[in-house]
């Protein structure tokens, strides 16, 4: 006896739905940029270390730090809160035209950067418009769903702008030193937003997948993202300092601390999850170079800030794009193996980028070539990977 059309129709598996979704929701054109960006902005600093490349009036190492922090980890950051900023609220978020202007404008500030001859006015106009533009896009759904605990987000795009507005003022030739005050207070403003959502999404991402149950400290869920604040405004303030380094010290024990509550050896077999604890780690020792740095160790202030950039910028962003872009896509929270390569890819240029100026600051040329090389392989396999599924429908044919 046949089976039916009916049941023959019952077993056969859907097909995902034809066509592109570029712009259906915040994550899918933001995080495609920043992949292509970071491998884009490594090669063009590696072009510039080798005397390849004129930047005009920007100086080479604010031009690679601004373009970092308000290119790369902006763009992550956008497509982040404007996805999660649907879930938290359950309102909708900018798509398809009004994404797509969004996303046009961020890429005009950066192509400010590249295309000669364009007035530094016109230049920074453009790119000092996006963030606060994001801020208010962020803040309406926030404010109409009444979410006092989630103001902090549009605040700190804020800080951003300031930051922001402080490496355009000096490169307009209207202050003198105020782009590497900028480029700190856009770091501790990143690094900010990654404590505070870090404390929200690792543990809970690990306890879902696993079962397990973190352990919670009320005192330290309570005040450490204050006291992490108030140890960046101290750096900033009086970066070598007694004060500044017992605060930095006892911060970063806490963010131990909180991370070992977090702890499990079940993650290692996850790469989905010990990408983000060892982001988080990196935070934690961003904290503890920075109290060696203001006791005086002065090799140490570089170390800091790329244990806050390179490592926990860059690792917590690919693990973030690579889970986010999974689940927000209807597909399984499995990454392709390859991904397990990028991840130690990008941790590995962390830790040349930190270590080897405290260690071997006479390899500091090669490593940071060598480093800048595992940077691009780590984010050159993320958009090979992803670029399928950020560009096209959900596979459960889904919004979104």
């Amino acid at each position: 006896m046949s089976p039916s059309p009916h049941s023959i129709e019952s077993t056969r598996k859907p097909s995902p739905p034809a066509g592109y979704a570029p712009f259906a929701l915040g994550f899918r054109p933001f995080f495609l940029a920043a992949g292509i960006y970071a491998v884009l902005l490594m090669g063009l600093w590696l072009a510039v270390l080798q005397g390849g490349l004129d930047l005009g009036a920007w100086r080479p190492s604010v031009w690679h730090g601004h373009e970092m922090l308000f290119g790369f980890a902006v763009a992550v950051i956008a497509g982040f809160l404007l996805t999660a900023a649907q879930n938290w609220t359950g309102l909708p978020m900018p798509s398809g035209r009004p994404l797509a202007a969004l996303f046009l404008l961020w890429l005009a500030g950066r192509a400010g950067f590249l295309v000669p001859g364009l007035p530094p006015g016109l230049v920074a106009a453009i790119d000092l418009s996006f963030l606060p533009l994001l801020a208010l896009a962020l803040a309406l759904p926030i404010h109409k769903a009444k979410q006092l605990h989630n103001y902090p987000f549009p605040i700190l795009l804020l800080a951003l702008t300031a930051a922001n507005a402080l490496v355009h003022l000096e490169a307009l030739g209207w202050t003198r030193a105020s782009a590497s005050l900028g480029l700190h207070l856009g770091t501790y403003a990143v690094v900010m937003i990654m404590i505070v959502m870090g404390g929200r999404v690792i543990p809970s991402f690990t306890d879902n997948k696993l079962g397990t149950r973190a352990r919670r400290w009320n005192l330290i869920e309570r005040l450490l993202p204050a006291a992490s604040l108030g140890v960046l405004l101290a750096a900033l303030l009086a970066p070598v300092s007694l004060v500044t380094a017992l605060l930095a010290a006892v911060v970063a024990a806490a963010h131990a601390v909180r991370l070992a509550g977090w702890y499990t050896r079940k993650f290692w077999a996850v790469p989905l999850l010990w990408i983000l604890h060892l982001g988080y780690a990196w935070i934690t020792l961003g904290f503890a170079l920075l109290a060696l740095s203001a006791a005086g160790m002065g090799a140490a202030a570089v170390s800091a800030l790329h244990a806050f950039t390179a490592g926990g910028i860059g690792v917590l962003t690919l693990g973030m794009m690579a889970r986010v872009s999974l689940g927000h896509t209807g597909r399984l929270l499995e990454p392709a193996p390859v991904m397990t390569l990028a991840f130690v890819a990008v941790n590995l240029a962390a830790l040349i980028r930190v270590l080897l100026p405290l260690l071997f600051p006479a390899a500091y040329a090669h490593g940071m070539a060598a480093a800048g090389l595992a940077w691009v392989a780590a984010f050159g396999v993320f958009v090979a990977v992803y670029a399928p599924m950020l560009l096209r429908p959900r596979v459960d044919g889904k919004r979104g």
